[in-house]
């Protein structure tokens, strides 16, 4: 709608200018076939101002611009011979047309040129030196007009454009959010899930109170991933890395998997931010504990020092032979350092061996202990319509 209203404005623009034109004309009584000429050279120039005011035409090759900056140009002059200064304003339109299509240089240095050429055809017809001044600002005026209205619609253009793909790239970012929620959150879900039951199908033959206990833990599991699944949907998600280390503790153990935490009181003051991100780490880093290793022994740490949170993983489970994955190789850990880099954190990896020659492998996080929002987390949310509360991921 906005461009068309700037293409209009521009439309009424030109044609209020031929229209002045056609009557200044109109005015000498010319005859039928001369003002057939006239009203031929008029559209001729009309539909050539058109083509150079459209958006892009600068980009248009080098030959088609000097082709019909060239046929202007004989249009604009040409007629001053047969119509005389009453023919005029036509120069304006050429003059903003060099402006448009040429080089800054070399635009405004014609342009002047085309303005100050206008002396010609007034002095050969005997103006007066007020006549004179008259048609070359008339000329100048006219091309500035042109040059502005042009411009300014093809900057509404480009406005649009970039609306229409900020627009794109929301609905894209919003798409990476949502499946980089269902990966973090209900890979950890699932995979409890199904350890807890195979658990409890162990259990049921030789200690049914035990497998109750863990059913009643699958439940609760569920419950937790049903409201993670609303939480995404919505937008809307915060975790505490406090009940993550429990829920870890919990789970770890049902897989037969020594723990031992060591996590510092003041983790409790985290900001919502980094406890989030710090809890998705924590969840992502015993999903694939769970699914990719054999691991019989498992070490969190929770550390604040500094104003910087720093949570670790190592594991015993490292299968020989292969090695730490690349943040940057898989969906996980990749989801992961871009949550961390969104709130000023890193992620690290390595592959350990100790004294008896056993493969660990670590995972290590850090975090800000109050994150700051970054500049294109503060805009992307400014953008978003109000009302909603979705975090950008």
């Amino acid at each position: 709608m906005v461009t068309k209203t700037a293409r209009g404005i521009l439309l009424a623009a030109l044609i209020c200018y031929l229209g002045i034109t056609f009557l200044n004309l109109l005015s000498q009584s010319l005859g039928a076939y001369d003002l057939a000429r006239a009203v031929f050279c008029l559209a001729v120039v009309f539909l050539l101002q058109l083509a150079h005011s459209a958006p892009g035409f600068s980009k248009a090759r080098t030959r088609t611009k000097v082709m019909t900056l060239t046929a202007q140009g004989l249009f604009s002059f040409l007629p001053l011979i047969w119509f005389g200064v009453y023919w005029g304003a036509m120069a304006g339109f050429f003059a903003g047309s060099l402006l448009l299509v040429l080089p800054t240089r070399a635009g405004w240095t014609l342009y002047g040129a085309t303005s100050l050429s206008m002396v010609v055809p007034a002095v050969l017809a005997g103006r007066g030196a007020i006549d004179v001044v008259y048609l070359v600002q008339t000329t100048a005026l006219t091309g500035l007009v042109v040059y502005g209205l042009s411009r300014l619609s093809g900057l509404v253009d480009q406005l649009t454009k970039a609306r229409a793909e900020l627009a794109r790239l929301a609905v894209s970012q919003e798409q990476l959010r949502f499946s980089r929620d269902l990966h973090d959150l209900l890979g950890y879900s699932l995979s409890a899930i199904s350890l807890k039951n195979e658990l409890v199908r162990r259990l049921i033959p030789t200690n049914p109170y035990r497998a109750c206990e863990e059913v009643d833990d699958v439940l609760v599991i569920s419950r937790q991933a049903l409201a993670d699944v609303r939480r995404v949907a919505s937008g809307y998600r915060e975790m505490s890395l406090v009940s993550e280390l429990s829920s870890a503790e919990s789970v770890l153990a049902a897989a037969d998997v020594s723990v031992t935490v060591d996590a510092h009181d003041t983790i409790e003051g985290l900001g919502l931010m980094t406890s989030t991100a710090l809890a998705t780490v924590l969840r992502e880093s015993v999903t694939n504990l769970l699914r990719h290793s054999k691991a019989s022994q498992c070490w969190i740490s929770a550390q604040v020092k500094d104003g910087v949170v720093r949570l670790t993983i190592a594991n015993d489970g490292l299968v020989v032979g292969s090695h730490p994955r690349s943040p940057h190789s898989g969906s996980g850990l990749g989801n992961l350092e871009r949550r961390l880099e969104d709130i000023g954190g890193r992620l690290f990896t390595r592959r350990l061996t100790d004294d008896f020659d056993v493969d660990r492998f670590e995972l290590t996080a850090e975090a800000p202990l109050r994150e700051h929002v970054p500049t294109a987390r503060r805009i992307a949310e400014e953008l978003q319509p109000k009302g909603r509360t979705d975090h950008v991921a």
